[in-house]
């Protein structure tokens, strides 16, 4: 049910890209911009050829892909004040609206979680935007617990 994505898939996992990047446009329009995608197709295809930024798709046998999460891992090794760990960086994980509490976003971050541990990862991160308490609330649910904060004064 969970795959690593591939360049089949490009256009669903832009129809998801558009609906992350208009739930952080309705949290934060002084930010985020009204109609566009975090990554385009060029930019896309090389994400999903690159074994350091590993997509994972929710791909249900009957209604296609379902959800994704977009996954970045750091290695510390060698930086001048970090342990040397690998990190497994969440950078999205997205479910579409129609399919949310049928138990896909739980299965993409576990998915996530098991595969990070296996590939010899020390921990799993993420942020999530203040303006998005339901997404903060199904992170806390799985078990996350913030380890550092983002903040900001506007000018």
């Amino acid at each position: 049910m969970i795959r690593r994505g591939k360049k089949e898939d490009m256009e669903v996992l832009g129809r998801l890209l558009e609906q992350v990047e208009m739930v952080h446009h309705l949290g934060r329009p002084d930010l985020f911009t009204n109609g566009g995608r975090k990554y385009y197709d060029d930019e896309l295809e090389e994400i999903l050829k690159d074994d350091k930024r590993p997509v994972f798709v929710y791909d249900d046998e009957r209604d296609g892909v379902l959800g994704y999460a977009f996954c970045v891992l750091e290695d510390h090794a060698g930086e001048n004040v970090m342990m040397p760990i690998v990190t497994c960086y969440i950078d999205d994980i997205c479910v579409f609206e129609h399919a949310r509490g049928r138990g896909v976003g739980r299965a993409i971050y576990e998915y996530v979680r098991d595969w990070a541990r296996d590939y010899g990862c020390y921990n799993v991160t993420l942020n999530v935007w203040e303006c998005n308490p339901g997404a903060k609330a199904f992170y806390e649910k799985m078990g996350l617990v913030p380890y550092k904060y983002g903040m900001e004064v506007i000018l």
